[in-house]
């Protein structure tokens, strides 16, 4: 490990090959933007602390000794790398970049068939992407925007809403054939059921709660099948394995490509929802403002 007893300051070694470039301590002040005296006394300590002669002083200027000669060949190679690494780091910090925490679901189902239109838009910004298993917490180190489903109310960030709960059943053609038609919300819990486990203090709506506001009474006639993460969830509806509730946006593609089917008059709103959450310290970030402002205009346009 080097030690202030095995290297001189960095600008005596700068000084010396400005000098020894130029064989002129003036030339090498005009460059560096100092003073004659002052490089001349750079020099002498450098060849103090070397306990050696760099250079010969000669008519008209300055010539290098072989110590100085081994010294030049030395110095400009070491700075050179320097330089190089330097400019290397400097670079990549400069790379515009966001830390983007969202749940599985989001990312699965709406994010990730989108962010090509933003890297096609923004090819100079590197997305890092960050999933959780369930809700993400939004304190989280280096995370400059979250996309949570929440009730929007997040101490110390500014939240926005993306798009509010919309809730309705959903299965695949194949079950609806054999337990259908439902036209009760009764009707669908004679088929098996598929829940997402949610903790006490997750704002998910649930199977108890959708009946609940239907004023109907859940009383599943068959096993429930319950999951830890929404994925899960829609895989196992789509092949065929129970009904489940389909937040809007988030299976709308499914919808389309009819792997699923819906039951909207079973529908339920909140003012819960997916909010896009930064930090106040990231608020006036360019490469955050940009790329929320592009998750807004994504929802409205869909």
């Amino acid at each position: 490990m080097l030690t202030e007893n095995d290297m001189p300051p960095l600008q005596m070694l700068v000084v010396f090959e400005s000098s020894a470039r130029h064989l002129s301590f003036t030339a090498a002040a005009r460059e560096l933007g100092t003073t004659q005296p002052a490089i001349s006394q750079q020099i002498k300590a450098l060849e103090a602390f070397l306990n050696t002669q760099l250079f010969r002083r000669v008519y008209r200027g300055v010539e290098l000794t072989d110590d100085g000669h081994l010294l030049l060949k030395t110095t400009q190679a070491s700075l050179s790398e320097l330089q190089k690494t330097l400019r290397f780091i400097r670079k990549k910090t400069k790379t515009p970049r966001i830390n983007v925490a969202t749940d599985f679901a989001f990312a699965a189902y709406w994010l990730m068939p989108r962010l090509p239109e933003f890297r096609k838009q923004h090819p100079e910004i590197e997305i890092r992407l960050h999933t959780a298993q369930n809700n993400v917490d939004v304190g989280l180190q280096d995370i400059d925007l979250a996309i949570v489903f929440s009730d929007g109310i997040h101490k110390g960030f500014v939240s926005e809403k993306l798009f509010e709960e919309d809730v309705f059943p959903v299965c695949s053609p194949k079950l609806l054939e054999e337990y259908g038609p439902f036209h009760q919300l009764t009707d669908i819990s004679n088929a098996p059921l598929l829940k997402l486990h949610a903790e006490s203090d997750e704002k998910w709506m649930i199977w108890e709660r959708l009946f609940e506001q239907h004023n109907k009474l859940w009383s599943p006639s068959q096993s429930v099948m319950e999951f830890d993460n929404y994925t899960l969830v829609l895989q196992a509806a789509i092949a065929g394995q129970g009904v489940a509730l389909g937040w809007g946006s988030l299976v709308d593609d499914m919808l389309d490509k009819q792997l699923l089917v819906s039951f909207p008059m079973f529908r339920k709103r909140s003012s819960n929802g997916y909010f896009t959450v930064i930090p106040n310290s990231r608020m006036d970030d360019t490469v955050v403002t940009i790329f929320k402002d592009w998750i807004h205009q994504q929802h409205q346009q869909h």
